[in-house]
């Protein structure tokens, strides 16, 4: 089976028109199907981090963080090695066996979600395993880039790109629903418990005995308990006595029974579970139900399958043939790095949002009575995102992408903005939440637009060798897919340090002024170097 085609000029009418065409669309829409799964299995990490603690896996915040963002850093060093394996290798050969190689991770993490003695680390190496899916997209966009005339490409691209990144929409979507069905192993217990009601349950116990049970309690267990308590309540808490944070049964005591109750809700569950447990009172806010986690791996298996035979049989690859020495030629050229800047603003700012959106909201409204569930949520981010790079790609080819780019920038900065000055990643109440994530929502909405801008501009800004402009499309996408791990780590080091992201916000909002601001010196004002 022939691997290569003879000739390939898609701006040749005569070609296009006589076989080209519908060549040119079956790629991708095979190829799309197949990104679609990619950057499911890319996300299937951050869609069940937050799950891991309600079925006894006993990872702190910091760990949970690391899961969610190893996926971005393994995404990002693969789209590296990506950008310089179309040309050697193929559409065919990469698209097939990169498609198949997911199936690892995916199979992986399913064993490992059933069997709690599974070690930390080998949850970070299958979640960097799952950088396979973040990868190839760096093999993909540069395919697409190289099958279809200057007319088409901003369309083709943005089809494919923004239909690639339903998939991110499609694990936090589909991961409730899948965990509810049983494939293959037997369920999980998943606890939940709800500060409310153990609120309470503590207001009909005399304090005496919340204490002297508290006081029965592992040292560790009763410094894990202090140590959920918000460090400006403890502080307000302590002032005045002679009291230290370590004292934990006196603090304990000292505690109004609200705190009390949030501060053991925020443990870890099954260790919660037990410590309600013995104040023997029926109704005491834990909450079980049996979930299939594995299931929310093992799906994606027989789509793998399909995809990676379908491409094997039905893919051929586009004669531009270079080696990895003169491909690095992209380098030399200063707008291969002002294009870097602006898509690690967009893709990067969608890949971030997207890894964090889940843990974000756990972590900044998880502590509230009635706490959303991150993934009833999550999932509404990536589809908006998704749904603007799709319909913008159309758009992209009749505007150009410069000003779109600059519209991408100038909707991120206000809506980062309006996180931080409206205490949104600084609640003081749930009832800040709807608006919370209103705003997300709308950097969603923007990140979509500019991927499908800086995809319009880049063939055009590298127009005089094709070549060169589907390099630069990989190795822009690999750079921007550090963004999940860049967010991730980011807001973890940030909360860790002052209690909440706001700082990260206001950095984000700082790196988009200076993205757009490049994009509008260089691409979009009059007389701009390159327009586009």
């Amino acid at each position: 089976m022939a691997t290569w085609l003879e000739k390939w000029d898609p701006e040749n009418e005569q070609l296009w028109n006589s076989g080209g065409s519908k060549r040119a669309w079956k790629t991708l829409w095979i190829t799309t199907g197949a990104l679609t799964f990619s950057f499911s299995t890319w996300f299937i990490m951050s869609a069940l981090v937050v799950k891991l603690p309600g079925i006894g896996f006993k990872f702190d915040q910091d760990q949970l963080f690391w899961l969610a963002a190893m996926p971005g850093l393994a995404g990002g060093i693969l789209r590296i090695i990506h950008t310089f394996l179309l040309p050697i290798y193929g559409t065919r050969h990469v698209v097939s066996i990169s498609t198949l190689l997911k199936i690892i991770p995916c199979v992986g993490i399913g064993l490992a979600v059933m069997d709690l003695s599974t070690p930390f680390w080998m949850f970070m190496v299958l979640a960097f395993l799952t950088g396979f899916g973040g990868g190839d997209f760096s093999s993909y966009m540069p395919s697409t880039n190289l099958f279809f005339p200057k007319r088409l490409k901003g369309t083709a691209l943005g089809i494919q790109a923004g239909i690639g990144n339903f998939g991110v929409s499609l694990v936090q979507f589909l991961t409730p629903v899948m965990i509810g069905i049983g494939v293959y192993g037997a369920s999980m217990v998943f606890t939940k418990v709800e500060p409310k009601e153990v609120t309470a349950v503590f207001e009909k116990i005399d304090n005496s005995k919340r204490v002297e049970i508290f006081s029965s309690l592992e040292v560790k267990v009763q410094k894990a308990i202090i140590g959920k308590v918000n460090k400006k309540a403890l502080t307000d808490l302590l002032k005045g006595t002679s009291l230290k944070e370590t004292d934990n049964v006196a603090v304990f005591e000292l505690m109004p029974i609200p705190l009390q109750a949030k501060a053991i809700s925020n443990i870890p569950p099954k260790v919660a579970e037990k410590v309600l447990a013995k104040y023997q009172e029926k109704d005491n806010g834990v909450h079980n139900k049996p979930i299939f986690l594995q299931t929310a791996a093992f799906w994606y298996i027989p789509f793998l399958i399909l995809f990676g035979v379908l491409s094997w049989i039905q893919l051929k690859s586009v004669p531009v043939v270079a080696s990895f020495k003169e491909q690095l030629d992209i380098f030399s050229d200063k707008h291969t790095w002002y294009c870097t800047i602006t898509y690690l603003m967009t893709f990067g700012g969608f890949a971030g949002l997207a890894a964090a959106f889940p843990m974000l909201i756990k972590t900044v409204y998880g502590n509230f009575p009635n706490a959303p569930d991150p993934l009833v949520y999550a999932f509404y981010g990536p589809l908006i995102g998704s749904a603007s790079r799709v319909l913008f790609g159309f758009i992209a080819d009749k505007t150009g992408g410069g000003v779109l780019t600059t519209i991408s920038g100038i909707g991120l900065i206000i809506g980062s903005t309006l996180l931080v000055t409206l205490g949104l990643v600084a609640p003081t109440s749930m009832e800040q939440f709807p608006m919370f994530v209103g705003v997300m929502l709308m950097l969603f909405f923007f990140t979509g637009i500019g991927n499908a801008a800086t995809f319009r501009q880049f063939p055009i800004v590298f127009g005089h060798n094709p070549r060169q402009a589907a390099g630069v499309i990989g190795w822009t996408a690999a750079i921007a897919a550090f963004g999940p791990f860049i967010f991730a780590m980011s807001i973890a080091a940030i909360i860790k340090a002052t209690g909440t992201p706001n700082a990260f916000f206001m950095g984000l909002t700082v790196y988009a002024v200076l993205a757009t601001f490049v994009n509008w010196y260089f691409y979009h004002r009059k007389g701009c170097e390159r327009p586009c």
